[in-house]
């Protein structure tokens, strides 16, 4: 078992307007990485209102390069981060350039930075800590896994790419498997 992990508070401004749930309502977590070159970037990108009700994109934790790990939207509120499951999910985001910032782009579909072992020792003790917290937890999930979407590719749209791959090839799922006691759930 992994020491507990500290969490730095920091929530998005909109945080107040998201929706409320009760904790037992949720299941699944879902590890995504921001695809963005870093957590103050990805910080810009969650704090940008982009639906009428004054809310944003995010995930619920943030967990950068070397470990260290923010709170963004309390787990009783439903945050932005993966369509069609928010409402029986929370999101962690881990910061990781991905396809940036050619995202859609077809020759651009690589994802070559591995994650640090830091910042897979403080998924692996915060999701150890979320099994305490959420009484229902039972499944993890990839985004990737659970938006499976085919978009036309930005500089040729003849070709297909995938509009999530998160957290990609090189995330350690057997590692975080073998360490949380949680089921994957792909669809």
């Amino acid at each position: 078992m992994s020491p507990a992990l500290p969490i730095t508070l920091a929530p998005l401004p909109y945080v107040g307007l998201l929706d409320t749930r009760p904790l037992d309502q949720i299941d699944l977590v879902v590890i995504h990485c921001t695809e963005l070159p870093d957590l103050a970037t990805a910080r810009e990108f969650g704090e940008t209102v982009r639906y009428t009700s004054g809310t944003g994109n995010s995930g619920h934790w943030y967990i950068d390069r070397d470990g260290s790990t923010q709170e963004w939207v309390p787990p009783e509120r439903v945050a932005h981060h993966v369509r069609g499951y928010n409402a029986r999910s929370v999101g962690i985001e881990l910061v990781n350039i991905g396809r940036y910032p050619h995202w859609l782009h077809a020759g651009h579909q690589a994802m070559e930075v591995p994650y640090p072992d830091a910042q897979i020792t403080a998924l692996v003790a915060l999701l150890q800590g979320l099994k305490t917290q959420l009484p229902a937890l039972r499944f993890i999930a990839g985004h990737e896994d659970l938006d499976m979407d085919q978009v036309a590719a930005e500089d040729d749209p003849a070709a297909l790419v995938a509009r999530k791959r998160d957290p990609g090839p090189l995330f350690p799922w057997e590692v975080v498997l073998a360490q949380v006691g949680l089921e994957r759930l792909v669809p």
